[in-house]
């Protein structure tokens, strides 16, 4: 019998721009900056498991997964087995319902079966940054107690094992599943996907393996247990500012944010979704792999980690007719496909999320991908992610300036310092309530108690509305800049530098000043083979905006720091900044 009934399965680009039937208005009301999602289709009070059990029972036969660096293709029926085969190991392990396990690794089949396999068994997966190092590897660990730890062997220049046996020499001398480690208490047991995974450790196919009879018997009375509302998958935030912090998210909040999503893009058991995002990320386990499954279409994933070659091979290898990827991706993949053009025909949507896009790069996707269809969306890992999206039929100016409107289910509102509604059109910090807010930062309730205020998530972006109820985020709370007792807001700066022909990227950020107290800073990234000065970007502002919004300060760099997900790091910058100008 089918979970998801055909109401649910409803298409949201079905319904009018502004309206719905069900008398939701996508529009703010009264002129005050609060608007309220639609109430279809209706939220699925179901967990993890009992989406992919959907999914297997209505396209079994159908490709699920294609891994191409890996060589790796799964039918539905193909991933139900492995999912059960790898669970049946967990328990086999000792853990149990609640215990947290965790993921450290690019994207391989092996993360997608894990992500599926804990969920079976009310396991809570702890996605641990590729990019981690010693100390942030030790500090996740520990700060959600995991038992068990499964990770890649290495990745570029992240060598795993090495980091794992440095934080606990003991595992030389132990027994696999017996880890005892002072550094690392929780932790019993270290799984490699590799072959030879060395002393103390299990390899991915042991694991695989090592589930019973009895193990077996034991997946379907876990499963009366499990609840939608369980706890079952640990982000860490830090985002770009700050200590990791441990977003909580239940299969209620991620199973219904995915459907939402790929409804917002048409994506149906006849598409092909590639997803060279990070897995580790919302917008790849979440958007991406769940997305997928819960309209049964294909997942492709070009390669471990983002190469835009090898991305735009895959898109026409495989036929795929959607793709994900954040702007500096979609501009890598543009600039490849102008040296070596390949058939995109297939494409047809897509995502673009992380990051404000331009509308040129917007305009050159839709022509020179194929991708007519592609939608931009805004949320944050608290948030399951997702809060706002625009339609695949918006225009183009909407899904540059703008992300778009509210998503189904979700209360918004922008507020300003007193926390009062503010009118259209006034910028504010936005607010959103509904199913998708977190449970919580794990075990950090203060933390949980300042971002989350009478159910409303306090997003700490800078957001405004229009009267269609379209939300554009004009910056952070925390990054918008005091200079003289004048509010500047970077984003609008940075919005007049990327004009600029010469231009590839460019960030505004604010430095400590004895005199106003703050001042501005623009960082900026060349094009290919152009020579750009500090002065020609002065210049260029000149007469465009307020004297006291041109940045003092310029630089010309050759990148830009970024968070793995593709979000720049302006404490870095700033940080930076303040020693460059001593």
């Amino acid at each position: 019998m089918s979970i998801l009934s055909e109401s649910q399965a409803a298409r949201i680009s079905d319904w009018d721009s502004k309206t719905t039937t069900a008398g939701n208005t996508l529009a703010p009301q009264d002129g005050q900056s609060y608007v309220r999602g639609p109430s279809a289709p209706a939220l699925a009070y179901v967990t993890i498991p009992q989406l992919l059990r959907e999914a297997v029972s209505r396209f079994g036969p159908r490709e699920a997964a294609v891994f191409s660096e890996q060589d790796i293709r799964m039918s539905y029926y193909d991933l139900d087995r492995a999912v059960d085969e790898l669970a049946s190991g967990l328990l086999a392990l000792g853990l149990d319902k609640g215990d947290r396990v965790g993921i450290w690794s690019p994207n391989r089949v092996e993360w997608v079966l894990t992500q599926f396999a804990t969920a079976r068994v009310g396991l809570v997966l702890v996605n641990i940054n590729p990019a981690y190092r010693l100390g942030e590897l030790e500090y996740a660990l520990n700060k959600v107690g995991c038992k068990t730890l499964i990770a890649a062997k290495s990745f570029k220049t992240s060598d795993y094992e090495g980091m794992i046996r440095q934080l606990a020499p003991e595992l030389d001398d132990c027994e696999p599943g017996k880890l005892r480690s002072h550094k690392l208490p929780h932790l019993r047991s270290v799984v490699l996907m590799d072959d030879q995974p060395g002393p103390g450790a299990y390899s991915f196919k042991d694991l695989q393996n090592l589930g019973g009879p009895a193990q077996q018997l034991r997946i379907p009375e876990i499963d009366k247990t499990l609840g939608p509302d369980d706890a079952i998958n640990i982000q860490f935030t830090s985002g770009t500012t700050g200590m990791p912090k441990g977003a909580t998210l239940s299969h209620y909040n991620i199973v219904n944010n995915a459907r939402y999503v790929t409804d917002r893009i048409d994506l149906s058991e006849t598409d092909r979704l590639a997803i060279p995002v990070p897995l580790y990320h919302c917008f790849g386990m979440v958007m991406g792999v769940l997305g997928a499954v819960s309209k049964g279409a294909t997942m492709v994933f070009p390669g471990e980690g983002f190469d835009a070659a090898q991305t735009l091979d895959a898109l026409a290898s495989e036929r795929c007719t959607a793709a994900y990827g954040v702007p500096t991706m979609f501009v890598a993949m543009l600039e490849d496909l102008e040296r070596k053009p390949r058939d995109l025909s297939s494409m047809r949507t897509g995502i673009m999320a992380g990051a404000p896009c331009p509308v040129e790069v917007m305009q050159r996707v839709n022509a020179q991908m194929n991708m007519q269809e592609v939608t931009i969306c805004y949320g944050m890992t608290e948030t399951s992610p997702v809060s706002f999206q625009s339609f695949v039929n918006d225009p183009t100016d909407k899904r540059c300036e703008t992300v778009g409107r509210v998503h189904p289910h979700l209360e918004v509102k922008i507020v300003d310092q007193d926390g009062q509604i503010v009118p259209i059109g006034t910028k504010g910090e936005l607010c959103t309530r509904g199913y998708s807010i977190m449970k919580g930062y794990w075990e950090d309730p203060d933390k949980t108690a300042d971002s989350i205020l009478d159910g409303w998530m306090h997003t700490g972006d800078l957001a405004v509305f229009d009267e269609d109820g379209f939300c554009s985020i004009v910056g952070r709370v925390k990054d918008m800049i005091i200079r003289g007792g004048e509010n500047i807001y970077p984003r609008e700066i940075e919005e007049y530098l990327i004009r600029h022909p010469k231009v590839s990227d460019v960030q505004v950020f604010g430095i400590p000043d004895e005199k106003f107290g703050e001042e501005v800073c623009a960082w900026a990234i060349a094009k290919p083979g152009v020579d750009l000065t500090e002065d020609e970007l002065r210049a260029s502002l000149q007469g465009q905006i307020a004297h006291f919004k041109i940045p003092r300060h310029f630089r010309i760099v050759d990148e830009i720091p970024m968070t793995i997900t593709g979000k720049p790091q302006k404490f870095v910058m700033r940080d930076l900044m303040v020693k460059m100008v001593e």
